[in-house]
């Protein structure tokens, strides 16, 4: 125990006057009262030691929250085990302290690491440290720990079998507690599903710190955290994923269309198909401005990134059969193992091996600003013309659709709070990127996204206009620190299962312990907006 207090006392040191009581408080709690053999020193971190902004950005994937003027936690806390995850949630709550839990730091708005909008301190847990995976695939089930990326979770599988993966995202770097929180969409969810679609069971810790499996929890929690968004009515420890099969041979292909190509037509077709076309091909467009080869002048380029379930002879079938008009060969299309296309779809460079999975490298990180709709209608073709010009307004802009449609289509929109489901054709992500020193250079940036978002008003879904909760969007309303709800958000996300989100937290978590600026408010909170009681 004499080392533990020797570097509490060089913590109190190291960090503010003001600062110290929540520090002390928090650590000496955990410390006295739930003492392990594991070593703090590598666990603990608070501003003025040297190890507090390196483990602040390690994780951090949108450089925005990592600004000075973002107020940042006052300790951070790097758990290896469930029991200490327990710890932090008695304490915290004995202490009256606010908690953030991040896995994998993928939050686009960085509510799991920092404050935006609240004036309270808080601590951060950090469970990156939480990521062991083990997989069986006698029962095809694996669990995961919540801090392991959905890259090791799909290496590992890998390393069983070459005939089972797991429907999860592209970019590898995500961490799976926080994914599957919010659905976890991939290139096999018009096989499958979203990955929360193929949980079938997970531990959390709750408000009171009690350690729940499914059948502790209840289906209605379960059902929750499905789907429900992060940080909002527990904090995951592990996910037990069912394994789905896949071919031992699946063929990808990135074709690359300009203006001058026929970018426009082509992009018109291809939301026609999109969701009608072989469920076992994932097809997403990406739209970007580029530099003309013949020119010089700057155009926009429309990459076709699909992966497909089986060999290429089937997928040109299935290509001839529906969309022509692309104008795939054999020759664009690469055949290879499911583990291998993770690391093509992934991004990462030509001949990187599966190994490259366990390295956590996050394959986009800038200061960034996204917004998302879904497409229930095409889009008038001088409307895509249209859309794609405002691409060469921008410096640094994105626009990517995701083909929605088969297996997407006949789960229902209530089986999990996900409810972008039947209907939808694809979904619509705009980003816009900059250098993170450069305040003029955001705001230019943020008008930019914020008028191609109102652009786009009459022609994506409306009554809600719907929005992906992974894709957080700070734009769409917030909590206010005084428990005020500005509901528009949770409706974007949910649509009318923000209503049973609702009821579920303020069963489970009453006193509102788990809450962030975009959090599932409890229901006294709700009642607090005008006529809102009606809707229960």
């Amino acid at each position: 125990m004499l080392f533990f207090f020797s570097w509490f006392a060089l913590l109190a040191f190291a960090v503010p006057s003001s600062s110290q009581s929540i520090q002390e408080k928090f650590f000496d709690c955990i410390v006295k009262k739930y003492p392990s053999p594991v070593s703090f020193s590598d666990e603990f971190s608070a501003p003025g030691n040297s190890s507090f902004i390196p483990i602040l950005q390690s994780n951090a994937q949108n450089l925005r929250c990592l600004l000075p003027s973002v107020p940042k936690p006052q300790l951070i806390f790097k758990p290896e085990a469930d029991f200490q995850v327990r710890a932090a949630v008695i304490c915290a709550k004995e202490l009256a302290i606010h908690l953030r839990v991040r896995s994998g730091g993928h939050d686009y708005e960085g509510l799991s690491y920092i404050s935006v909008a609240a004036a309270e301190e808080f601590v951060l847990l950090d469970l990156s440290k939480m990521r062991s995976v083990s997989v069986d695939i006698e029962s095809e089930t694996a669990w995961a720990e919540t801090g392991a990326t959905i890259g090791e979770v799909y290496y590992w599988i890998s390393k069983k079998s070459e005939v089972y993966g797991f429907p999860a995202g592209l970019y590898t770097s995500l961490g799976v507690g926080g994914h599957i929180t919010g659905g976890a969409y991939g290139v096999m969810m018009r096989k499958y599903g979203l990955g929360a679609d193929n949980v079938i069971d997970a531990r959390i810790v709750d408000c009171d710190g009690r350690i729940l499996d499914r059948a502790a929890m209840g289906e209605d929690v379960f059902w929750a955290i499905r789907g429900g968004g992060g940080g909002n009515f527990g904090i995951i420890l592990s996910w037990k994923l069912k394994l789905v099969p896949v071919p031992t041979t699946v063929t990808v292909f990135t074709v690359a269309k300009t203006l001058e190509q026929g970018a426009v037509k082509i992009l018109n077709k291809w939301q026609q198909i999109a969701d009608k076309i072989d469920e076992n091909l994932f097809m997403r467009v990406i739209a970007q401005p580029v530099n003309s080869t013949n020119s010089g002048e700057t155009t926009v380029m429309t990459l076709y990134n699909a992966f497909f379930l089986g060999g290429a002879d089937q997928l040109l079938n299935v290509i001839r059969e529906s969309f022509l008009e692309l104008g795939l060969t054999k020759t664009d299309t690469n055949e290879m193992s499911w583990i291998d296309s993770v690391v093509y779809m992934a991004g990462f460079p030509a001949n990187s091996t599966p190994e490259i999975l366990l390295q956590r490298k996050p394959t986009f990180r800038n200061a960034f600003k996204a917004k998302s709709d879904f497409l229930r209608n095409p889009i008038p073709e001088p409307t895509i013309a249209n859309l794609l010009k405002k691409l060469l307004e921008d410096d640094s802009p994105l626009i990517i659709f995701n083909s929605y449609g088969g297996e997407m289509s006949r789960i229902p929109e209530t089986a999990t709070p996900f409810p972008h489901r039947k209907g939808v054709i694809c979904k619509i992500q705009y980003v816009t990127t900059w250098k993170n020193d450069d305040p003029v250079s955001e705001s230019r940036h943020m008008n930019w996204i914020r008028g191609v978002y109102e652009f786009m008003r009459p022609y994506v879904s409306c009554s809600p206009r719907e929005a992906y909760v992974n894709y957080k969007d700070l734009d769409l309303g917030i909590n206010g620190e005084n428990g005020s709800t500005e509901a528009s958000f949770g409706f974007s996300y949910y649509k009318d299962n923000f209503i049973r989100l609702v009821k579920v937290k303020t069963k489970f978590d009453p006193d509102n312990f788990f809450r962030h600026e975009q959090s599932i408010p409890p229901f006294q909170d709700l009642l607090r907006m005008e006529g809102f009681d009606l809707i229960f």
